[in-house]
């Protein structure tokens, strides 16, 4: 798959760094030259020895080679690369990438790389969640950078949460994608995902029971596909899907406002949020205190599907979906016209194991011809999967 490819491959110094052994060979495998950049904290972590070994090349850890003033030469390094991936990449270095420090061979190779730059960040929970790592993330993705996300579970802290280095099995997924297009290379796609929280008071909201993970494996697929994907997500406990650039959000005015952002230079478009239909008309600024009864006056929140269906232009796709408890059909096939999606995927409350908080669902899907498509019940990625390819065929009919 990576046959006659040239990678270089940084890895800083994070605990993760022994995963970039695997890596190597797994690169190696697939056909690819590769060489290896240490910082000089990786050098605490992993040995040269190692790397150098595995990759059948010199490791390359400073600007000056030797006493005689041979050098490594980062501008060639950065000519050579066919793709430059940072794993793992620590919340140090990324600081440093966003912010156009050049204090080692690793950042100046970086500045100096002209080919695709893929980033698998790892650190612990709390550095992950940092507004300035955040910021710092969206800086080097606004660059050009792919982010291969980190992943939940326990890190070196012992906390539970996401920071994890992406798997080597993945970094390798993320590589061998660039130089492989899929059918939905050069598109743009925009997702959104979850529930949205509306707020009563600081404390309490009405939300509902949507996890997002229809949504999410939706996303990652059409990264998968080659397209350039941006997932606008409620409150969910998900990881980042790998290849996909997020967007964070808690009520339904902020997820408006982010998918009005995107939609113009979206080719794709799948709302498969659970955006609710209301919210309080005033938020308490205080904690409501308990009483005999509570009533709240509710007013209605924007139709993001709708609004933006009005703005649709012809050669946008649009995918919408529908939970329904009764006279589902009718409804979807009302919700297909108003909000004038291509296609509509419809969700039965009915159906065992459908809609929200499972991992699987059962889906009818119905076209703007009034073409209708049933499946069985499935994993929400084979599900995604199915949708996708409805797509793929939709997009190139």
């Amino acid at each position: 798959m990576l046959a006659g490819k040239k990678i270089l491959l940084g890895v800083c110094g994070s605990i993760a760094a022994y995963k970039a052994a695997l890596l190597v060979r797994l690169l190696v495998k697939q056909g690819a030259e590769v060489r290896v950049i240490l910082t000089p904290s990786a050098l605490e972590f992993i040995t040269p020895l190692t790397l150098a070994t595995l990759s059948k090349n010199p490791v390359l850890t400073q600007f000056v080679k030797d006493e005689t003033g041979l050098w490594n030469n980062h501008v060639e390094l950065g000519l050579w690369a066919d793709a430059f991936v940072v794993a793992p990449l620590s919340a140090n270095t990324l600081a440093k990438m966003a912010n156009g420090q050049c204090d080692n061979l690793l950042l100046a190779a970086y500045l100096s790389a002209r080919c695709p730059v893929l980033v698998a960040p790892a650190m612990d929970l709390d550095m992950w969640q940092h507004e300035a790592t955040q910021q710092n993330v969206k800086k080097i993705e606004k660059w050009g950078a792919t982010l291969i996300s980190p992943e939940h579970g326990e890190l070196a802290s012992g906390l539970i949460g996401t920071g994890r280095m992406a798997e080597p099995e993945q970094i390798v997924t993320a590589v061998t994608r660039l130089f492989k297009p899929g059918p939905l290379t050069g598109k743009h796609a925009l997702v959104t995902a979850g529930p949205t929280y509306e707020a009563l008071d600081p404390v309490r909201f009405i939300g509902n029971h949507s996890t997002g993970k229809m949504g999410y494996a939706i996303a990652e697929l059409l990264a998968r596909h080659g397209a350039s994907v941006t997932l606008v997500s409620g409150p969910t406990h998900l990881p980042t899907p790998t290849g996909v650039a997020i967007e964070r959000v808690t009520s339904a005015e902020e997820m408006f406002l982010a998918s009005t952002r995107h939609f113009s230079k979206a080719d794709i478009t799948v709302f498969s949020a659970a955006v609710a239909d209301y919210k309080p008309a005033q938020v308490a600024r205080q904690k409501i205190k308990k009483g005999n009864s509570i009533s709240f006056e509710l007013v209605k929140t924007h139709d993001i599907a709708a609004e933006l269906g009005k703005q649709k232009r012809p050669n946008q796709l649009t995918v919408g979906f529908a939970l329904e408890t009764e006279n589902e059909l009718e409804h979807a096939q009302l919700k297909l016209k108003s909000k004038n999606f291509d296609l509509i995927v419809l969700n039965s409350l009915n159906d065992a194991g459908a809609g929200f908080g499972h991992d699987t669902n059962k889906i009818t899907v119905v076209d703007k011809n009034l073409k209708i498509q049933e499946f069985n019940l499935k994993s929400k990625k084979e599900v995604a999967s199915d949708l996708v390819t409805l797509i793929i065929e939709y997009l190139h009919a």
